[in-house]
């Protein structure tokens, strides 16, 4: 018994000589598990030592070696390190981090069971946030994406601009605006240069399918625009304005204040204007007035004008805010035709083709908690797109225009009502959490391209998903969707992901189902001219997909750097795709239909490194493609193409300038295509002789941007320029001679730009 007393006796005298150091958040002194405490006593002995569960590390009496202080320095991921000095007779002591903004992670909410930090989301999320949309100067969606490894853009002059996820084309990437679908896709696509930065907060990826959460059309990924949310001023205001040398003319502003205790509104506006160019434009734009001859068509980059405006109210109830949205967007883009020479050889008239789009988006939102357990995820929405193609025929001098005689406007209405809903249990300590949700979206087209002028398609689904965490630091999240669609037989979509986490090692498994529905223009499509009679089909079954994916994700400090590395690998098999194909007897008589199979794979690697004031990124994939066409694939195998991105962006302190440059560099891609004169976007030939090899030609992009604050920071300076090297267009080169070879529009050249900012707020 005496013994036992004297043993505890002895672990007491222990435990209360060693002196405790606590490490803490400077901000919500939420304790810090891991931190290192770096000691050096007066000989120059070192001990390393790390915060346990409690955030405490125990300094032991004998680490001051015979001397009265040790130089503690401690570091933590996130954090400025911290240094100072502990004195033997010293008591406990507790020293505050203060987190570094440019470490904290993004917190992200696609597919997500509420707000959560990006590293502890089970899906793998890039973040685009709002200083890197500052930094890049970018105007709409497509400059956001631009600097992205695994995005690929194309342009056209009249349906704007289209990319591709993963090696698969944008038909296959469900393009969100805070939860609610965007609509008014031509060819597939979505023109991602017509959705503006105005308001925006951050764009969240996903790649891979995503079809449990939103339904079709999430096959190679999601985008996700995240609008700004209430708010933290009791007023704000301000305006925003930015011009390139290439005729672009931008200006938007915008206002925000609390109506009350638990009210607040948002309002902006907009205009940008862009008076298109062509190569061989001066480097700044030419305000004389065109000459009225075969020049005006040479317009590559079609003259641009658009309208928009946003209008957002919160309203806070309890824990639930309910938010109503309301946007409104209009564009013209114009179409200059080749003068017709009238009597005596004079140029008399022209005509040209003013294509407009409208969009019409509401949404009410209700978000946040029920209870301790239980969060709400809820939204309705109704969409309009309208878009129409008009014919004018303008006399060059006197300008007077009139439409022309007949049938010479082409209009097409879609609109979408989307309702989903979830609620999810989000205890942080539970074994198991769950997600249980529905989601409904009724469609129509009317147009006189539509079967009967008039279609609907309806989707009602149900999905749930759960969270299991029954092994420590494993996390095993399987979820589901069933639909009943009313025009075809909707799939089954399961997913599985794993994630595991230790320490600062991230590692994430993924396999998902995913399926594109075929759209009302591919179901109902009904369009004849002189040269074409295209025709969709109703018999469509939707496009299946299967997606495997594994991630590594590691970070660590060095001297104060932080530094991530990622290596992310994917496959993706795409089969029951809706291509068009020759029908009947006649030769230009198409419709769709489910033909071929595609498969894409790919390795990318990142790395990023952060210190202080500085922030560089560095990565690169390498993307195989191999389409699945019958016979008539001249390619008997993958083809391979490479990617490199790198960014770098530096804050000199003292003046408060910033410095960032973007580079990438877009390699060669094999691939093949119709030799037809009149191949239509997606079309699949029945014949092997058609069809022959291409390889679009690699190209490089380079941006550089210089900002500043002035006037306590009221006042925000941008100016740069995009495309340094120049780009304009790359060569489509072929196998079988230069007079098949064609050229695809990439860039402006090379383009000056200058932004300011002007706002004020009221704390």
């Amino acid at each position: 018994m005496r013994i036992l007393i004297s043993l505890l006796l002895f672990l007491s005298f222990s435990w209360v000589s060693a002196q405790q150091l606590k490490v803490v958040d400077s901000g919500n002194f939420n304790t810090l598990i891991g931190a290192t405490v770096a000691l050096t006593s007066e000989n120059g002995t070192e001990y390393f030592l790390s915060t346990n569960q409690s955030g405490i590390a125990n300094i032991e009496k004998y680490y001051f070696k015979g001397g009265s202080y040790l130089l503690v320095k401690v570091s933590y991921i996130g954090y400025k390190s911290i240094k100072d000095t502990l004195y033997s007779k010293d008591g406990n002591k507790t020293l505050s981090l203060k987190p570094q903004s440019h470490m904290i992670d993004d917190v992200v909410v696609t597919a997500q069971y509420s707000p959560t930090s990006i590293e502890r989301s089970v899906h793998k999320v890039n973040v685009i946030n709002r200083q890197k949309l500052d930094n890049m100067a970018a105007v709409n969606v497509k400059d956001a994406l631009s600097n992205e490894l695994n995005i690929r853009f194309s342009q056209s002059s009249i349906f704007g601009s289209g990319m591709s996820l993963q090696g698969m084309d944008g038909e296959n990437v469900k393009i969100l605006i805070d939860g609610v679908p965007v609509i008014g896709r031509l060819y597939g696509q979505v023109d991602l240069s017509q959705i503006n930065l105005n308001d925006v907060e951050r764009i969240e990826v996903i790649e891979g399918p995503l079809s449990v959460n939103y339904g079709s059309n999430a096959l190679a990924g999601t985008i996700n625009i995240i609008t700004k949310t209430e708010s933290k001023y009791r007023w704000s205001a301000g305006i925003d304005a930015y011009t390139e040398s290439v005729g672009t003319y931008n200006i938007e502003a915008a206002a925000a204040a609390k109506l009350a205790k638990n009210h607040s509104l948002q309002f902006s506006l907009g205009r940008n204007y862009f008076d298109g160019w062509s190569s061989g434009d001066s480097f700044f734009p030419s305000f004389e007035s065109p000459a009225a001859d075969s020049s005006r068509v040479d317009r590559l980059w079609k003259p641009k004008e658009q309208y928009f405006g946003r209008l957002q109210y919160h309203f806070n109830l309890k824990d639930i805010v309910l938010t109503y949205k309301g946007e409104v967007f209009d564009e013209t883009v114009t179409d200059l035709g080749y003068p017709v020479r009238g009597q005596g050889g004079t140029l008399y008239t022209a005509t040209d083709n003013y294509y407009y789009t409208k969009r019409f988006d509401n949404a009410i939102f209700a978000r946040g908690k029920i209870n301790d357990n239980l969060s709400l995820n809820w939204l309705a929405s109704y969409n309009n797109y309208r878009r129409v193609n008009e014919g004018i025929r303008k006399n060059l001098r006197t300008l007077e225009s009139n439409r022309l005689a007949g049938d010479s406007e082409d209009t097409t209405l879609f609109q979408l009502y989307n309702s989903r809903g979830s609620i999810a249990t989000t205890r942080g300590s539970a074994l198991i959490n769950y997600e249980i949700g529905y989601d409904i979206n009724v469609e129509n087209a009317k147009g006189q391209k539509i079967d009967e002028d008039y279609q609907e398609i309806g989707d009602y689904a149900a999905f749930a998903s759960v969270e299991a965490n029954l092994i420590k630091n494993l996390i095993f999240k399987p979820a589901v969707r069933y639909s009943y669609n009313t025009k075809y037989a909707s799939p089954l979509t399961p997913s599985l992901n794993l994630r595991y986490a230790r320490g600062n090692s991230i590692a994430r498994v993924s396999y998902a189902k995913g399926f594109r529905a075929p759209s009302l223009k591919e179901l109902y499509l009904r369009f004849e001219d002189v040269n074409h009679s295209l025709r969709g089909n109703a018999d469509l079954k939707a496009e299946k997909s299967d997606n495997y994916s594994i991630s590594f994700h590691q970070k660590f400090l060095f001297n104060d750097w932080l530094i991530k590395a990622e290596l992310v690998a994917f496959y993706n098999r795409v089969f029951n795709q809706i291509k068009y194909v020759q029908f009947g007897n006649a030769s230009a008589s198409y419709r769709y239909d489910n033909i071929g199979e595609s498969l894409t794979k790919g390795i990318n690697l990142n790395f990023s490194a952060i210190y202080e004031s500085i922030s560089i990124n560095l990565g690169g994939s390498y993307i195989g493609r191999y389409d699945v066409l019958s016979d008539i694939n001249p390619l008997n195998d993958y083809t391979y193409s490479p990617e490199i991105r790198a960014s770098a962006t530096y804050l000199w302190e003292k003046p408060k300038i910033t410095f960032s440059v973007f580079a990438k560099y877009q390699g060669e891609l094999p691939g093949f295509k119709y030799k037809g004169e009149d191949a239509l976007p997606g079309f699949i030939p029945d014949n092997a002789s058609d069809v022959i090899k291409q390889t679009i030609e690699a190209y490089q992009l380079l941006d550089l941007t210089i900002s500043k604050k002035f006037w306590k920071e009221k006042l925000y300076v941008a100016l740069g320029c995009k495309n340094i090297l120049g780009v304009e267009n790359i060569e489509a080169r072929t196998e079988i001679g230069e007079e098949n070879n064609s050229l695809i529009p990439i860039g402006m050249g090379r383009v000056a730009f200058v932004k300011l900012g002007l706002n004020f707020n009221q704390p």
